[in-house]
């Protein structure tokens, strides 16, 4: 790979690469690193890296990576002082993103990234089980069971009003 190559890539798939981290995390400056160090990996291994394969090979380590960092945050055990407001949902509006994101956070990890991968990022099933890992069948019964459970979820009245 030159660095023609590495530049291009990083015009065309950072921002991609960002909304991914981004959804699958919920923190924005963890996604900033997350992706950065994604592209400092790329750099380091651009003569094994083929240029036809960058973005299959970034959206794999970012992937990786996002699961490295929820695994991290598990075994990190934080005190904070929670101060709880009561809510009344039912008086406020919450926008179709707010309602999309809500319940986005309902399915587990591999759904999320699987769903995040195939309707916001495009991938077809092949590549989807190229970067998580997974069989084709085993990315459609993700995907089907997230579909339902963002069906389910969005579908409540009580969740819209």
């Amino acid at each position: 790979m030159t660095v023609s190559e590495y530049n291009n890539a990083v015009d065309k798939f950072s921002d991609g690469l960002f909304r991914f981290a981004l959804k699958n995390t919920n923190n924005y400056e963890n996604s900033k690193d997350i992706v950065q160090d994604a592209f400092t990996k790329l750099w380091e291994k651009r003569e094994n890296v083929n240029s036809e394969k960058v973005k299959s090979y970034l959206y794999t380590t970012v992937y990786h990576m996002i699961i490295d960092s929820s695994n991290k945050a598990k075994r990190k055990v934080e005190l904070k002082e929670v101060k709880l407001q009561p809510s009344n949902q039912n008086s406020s509006y919450m926008g179709l993103s707010q309602i999309v994101d809500e319940a986005l956070s309902k399915l587990s990890k591999i759904q999320k990234s699987v769903i995040l991968l195939r309707d916001y990022e495009g991938y077809s099933y092949e590549q989807i089980g190229g970067i998580t890992g997974l069989t084709e069948s085993q990315v459609k019964v993700y995907i089907y069971r997230a579909r339902v459970t963002l069906k389910e979820y969005i579908v409540k009245l009580e969740n819209v009003l």
